[in-house]
């Protein structure tokens, strides 16, 4: 059995953490046809997030044929920052996030067969972040198309704390 994926980056809180890795947190686009996070008992369901960074779509296309391998890895990791966005709106703070379950979607080339070295860098963001309130169930899967022709689309289940 591996070992945990270690949390490398120090900080105080996630906040802090998030900063030291050159980050911070977007301002979610509201839309008219669904919410950002829907808390149903103690369970906070996050709406599938893609990788918009400042409003824009910062990549189109399928990976394996018109994406790289390390690009759609950067994808994931905005899109993880939208996540993490959009919980901090449904319990307020950064620090209250545990992540339950984590869906990475990617659109993939045929042969492609990496989807969960994409979703391993999302993976690892979070573990950087919210150290154990990080470390989540996971699915990485292959999908033909995604909403806007984006590479990747990741949708969260996490709670407070």
């Amino acid at each position: 059995m591996s070992q945990p994926l270690p949390q490398t980056v120090k900080g105080d809180s996630a906040s802090h953490r998030l900063q030291a890795l050159g980050m911070k947190l977007p301002v979610l686009a509201d839309n008219a046809y669904y919410v950002q996070h829907r808390a149903v008992d103690s369970s906070i369901h996050i709406s599938g997030q893609l990788p918009y960074k400042d409003g824009e779509l910062l990549r189109q296309g399928v990976v394996g044929r018109d994406v790289d391998l390390e690009t759609a890895r950067d994808l994931a990791r905005h899109c993880v920052l939208n996540c993490l966005a959009a919980a901090v709106q449904a319990v307020g703070n950064l620090d209250r996030v545990r992540i339950v379950q984590m869906l990475v979607f990617v659109a993939s080339a045929p042969d492609f067969g990496l989807q969960s070295r994409v979703a391993n860098a999302a993976s690892a963001l979070l573990i950087e972040v919210l150290g154990e309130n990080g470390r989540h169930a996971r699915t990485a899967i292959g999908v033909a198309g995604l909403p806007l022709n984006t590479p990747v689309e990741i949708q969260m289940i996490c709670t407070a704390v």
